[in-house]
């Protein structure tokens, strides 16, 4: 696809998580806005996938792993437009007794999900599994994982972050979607991060800095990530986000972490936000 064909979709991406969210007065918009067009250009762009056929193995495609579970109307909105269910299925996020859960679950047996998430900090240890069982299995697919900066605070984080160097573990791509921002306030605040770069190197990780709202960057970048597969060493993408990217009143702040819209509120989002392939 052109980069103004995936910003198309990420804008209709951005539409859905504000009306999933509105429709149940629960949900985490700002995160999900946010990484977006990460998520986007994966789907869309990057991964070797086959929505009609879904197979809990992940035999023969790329894989991916959403650590940061809250997110989850982002990528249930991404999975439905990429065919792995009906759009029409969005208007039942967060419902009791559907699929779409606040956190994506294996137990409903919704396409696209192959673990349950949200326990923050398990996403890369996870990932790590899957990639090495890719290597076993002599597939040449890779693996991605997107997770959150807050969760870097994690312990379980940091054991997966020695432990793919130190297993040459090359066909794993993470990404860390750097809002700077999680429930409490700033990560500064929080637990300030430091040098995120500088760490994930030093643990043997090769690592890139980009712009994760800029869609061309993100192709680009991973594009060269891709390139770089099985020489050795795992890859990390340090994606500086915009926490509620795209609607102006949820950006530069944490407050819309784990709020929903009210009616006005949602009204105006959604005038920002270019409907392009049809509102569910």
């Amino acid at each position: 696809m052109t980069i103004n064909e995936l910003k198309d979709i990420a804008s209709q991406v951005r539409r859905d998580i504000i009306r999933m969210v509105h429709a149940c007065q629960s949900g985490h918009p700002g995160g999900s806005l946010g990484a977006t067009d990460i998520v986007t250009a994966l789907y869309f762009d990057q991964m070797q996938i086959d929505p009609e056929n879904f197979r809990m193995d992940g035999a023969g495609e790329d894989m991916f792993f959403l650590s940061n579970g809250h997110i989850s109307p982002m990528l249930y909105s991404i999975l439905a437009h990429r065919g792995f269910f009906p759009v029409s299925e969005l208007a039942t996020f967060r419902r009791l007794g559907t699929r779409l859960q606040g956190h994506p679950t294996t137990a409903e047996g919704l396409p696209g999900i192959r673990v349950a998430s949200g326990s923050l900090g398990q996403g890369l240890s996870v990932s790590c599994g899957a990639a090495q069982a890719k290597k076993l299995n002599g597939d040449s697919h890779l693996v991605f994982c997107l997770m959150g900066d807050g969760e870097q605070e994690e312990g379980q984080i940091w054991e997966a972050a020695m432990y793919a160097p130190a297993k040459h573990v090359d066909n794993l791509v993470a990404i860390i979607d750097y809002n700077k921002k999680q429930i409490d306030g700033s990560t500064d605040d929080v637990m300030n991060l430091g040098d995120m770069k500088a760490k994930y190197e030093a643990f043997g990780w090769k690592v890139y800095e980009l712009n994760g709202n800029d869609m061309q960057q993100l192709v680009d970048t991973l594009n060269v990530a891709r390139g770089n597969a099985h020489k050795g060493q795992p890859q990390l993408l340090l994606a500086h986000t915009e926490m509620g990217m795209g609607v102006d009143f949820m950006m530069g702040t944490h407050k819309w972490h784990g709020s929903a819209p009210n009616d006005e509120q949602a009204a105006c989002a959604l005038n920002q936000l270019k409907e392009t392939l049809g509102d569910y």
